[in-house]
């Protein structure tokens, strides 16, 4: 009797060691003598000692930092890009067994998928076209870790460093092309005023007694400042008038 007390004591101890909680946000890879038996869902399980082993495995969203790359673009010119990866595990047996350190394959992956695509585009479509070069990396990535177990969810291209002499080139052709702007703005706004003032000028000389009347309105908007000295002067009309008279006036 006291020796099956003792196995029944030992027997709970040996069950009692082998109790795991895994969490809801876990997946657990189970082994059997070393071969995979199946997945431990969120819950209280036991594995027995000596016998079983397991692996647990966090099936969130998990951000991977890819470090400072030195890459050449396709027309030859060289920049500093890092970048962030979004990732979780679809499959917790795949992320265990088909791939050694799932979270650092994926970064020395990213790392090198990033340095190829930045060397096929050039500079101002790397510049431009972020979001898209950033997508062309994750359906990649994404493709080459499906056999790991892993689903890629997005990829940023978190900041581009350019050599100190090309953000000055480019500074120089930011400002040309401000200036551009401006001369051809200008251009334009001169274009206008002067087809305004042919427009006014070819009225004013169509119209009877138009141009005496502008006379008219121009003195009295002179004379409302009592700092300006008026010169009056004779609408063209009135000249004309005396010219047709036989008169002869100085202009």
């Amino acid at each position: 009797m006291p020796v099956l007390n003792y196995f029944l004591i030992g027997l709970g101890l040996y069950l009692i060691a082998g109790i795991r909680v895994v969490n809801e946000y876990e997946r657990g890879v189970k082994f059997f003598l070393g071969k995979y038996s199946g997945i431990m869902k969120p819950g209280l399980r036991i594995v027995l000692p000596l016998i079983q082993t397991w692996e647990r495995v966090d099936v969130r969203v998990k951000a991977v930092d890819v470090p400072d790359q030195d890459c050449i673009t396709k027309d030859n010119i060289s920049v500093n890009v890092n970048a962030v990866v979004y990732y979780k595990v679809a499959n917790a047996d795949k992320a265990i067994l088909e791939v050694e350190h799932f979270n650092f394959a994926l970064s020395q992956l990213a790392q090198t998928t990033m340095r190829n695509i930045v060397g096929e585009v050039e500079l101002d479509d790397l510049l431009q076209q972020r979001d898209k070069i950033s997508d062309k990396i994750q359906k990649i990535i994404d493709a080459a870790t499906d056999p790991w177990g892993l689903k890629v969810d997005s990829v940023d291209l978190k900041d581009i460093q350019l050599p100190q002499e090309m953000k000055r080139v480019i500074g120089k052709q930011a400002e040309a092309e401000r200036e551009k702007r401006a001369v051809i703005i200008k251009a334009e706004g001169e274009v206008v005023a002067a087809n305004n003032m042919a427009k006014a000028a070819k009225t004013l000389s169509t119209a009877k007694g138009a141009l005496h009347l502008r006379t008219l309105q121009t003195l009295n908007d002179l004379s409302s400042d009592q700092s300006n000295t008026v010169i009056f002067a004779v609408p063209l009309e009135i000249l004309r008038a005396f010219e047709k008279m036989g008169l002869s006036v100085e202009k």
